[in-house]
């Protein structure tokens, strides 16, 4: 398998470059997966009956929004673990402190070793478009295949990590030192 990915020739509208024309990256995304096509899907690997999946689906779903809006990162077997955050702004004096400082909430999702290593491992082909939409190169990537890591704040392609304060206040952690976070 490979990551598709498109590069299409655009007009920029705004900024120093405004009216010159660039190539912008983006996946391709073929659908979007409905819950039921995968609770199918995983009924005929497993063998498990597509009504118990459904209610297991289902009740996983619950807990997972009752435990993380109650501060806990969830482990999702297999895929990662996920938990709520916010971006904010820093002050330099407590009276500043406010609700007022949150400029965002976000779902913060941290990837299995497994899932980075298949992400490493498959290969990413772009499709480059010219402005009136004809095909005018592929090509296969060659990368070193760099993963952005949430969890590292040294890491520089991580948007939290140089100072940015984009994992200030209530992280979602369990609270007990070693676990969640």
């Amino acid at each position: 398998m490979a990551i598709k990915v498109k590069a299409v020739e655009r007009q920029l509208k705004v900024g120093k470059d405004a009216g010159s024309y660039r190539f912008m990256l983006q996946a391709e995304i073929y659908n979007t997966l409905t819950a039921q096509k995968v609770i199918s899907e995983a009924a005929v690997r497993s063998g498990i009956p597509e009504g118990a999946l459904s209610a297991a689906w289902d009740a996983i779903g619950q807990v997972v929004k009752v435990w993380a809006t109650e501060g806990h990162s969830i482990a999702i077997p297999g895929l990662g673990r996920m938990r709520f955050g916010v971006r904010a702004t820093t002050v330099d004096d407590v009276s500043k402190v406010s609700n007022g400082l949150i400029t965002t909430r976000r779902v913060i999702f941290s990837p299995s070793t497994e899932i980075k290593d298949e992400l490493l491992n498959t290969s990413i082909n772009i499709t480059c478009y010219d402005r009136d939409g004809k095909i005018i190169k592929r090509v296969t990537s060659t990368d070193p295949g760099t993963i952005e890591d949430p969890e590292d704040p040294n890491d520089p392609n991580n948007p939290s990590s140089g100072g940015n304060s984009g994992n200030s206040g209530h992280q979602g952690g369990t609270g007990n030192p070693g676990e969640g976070d």
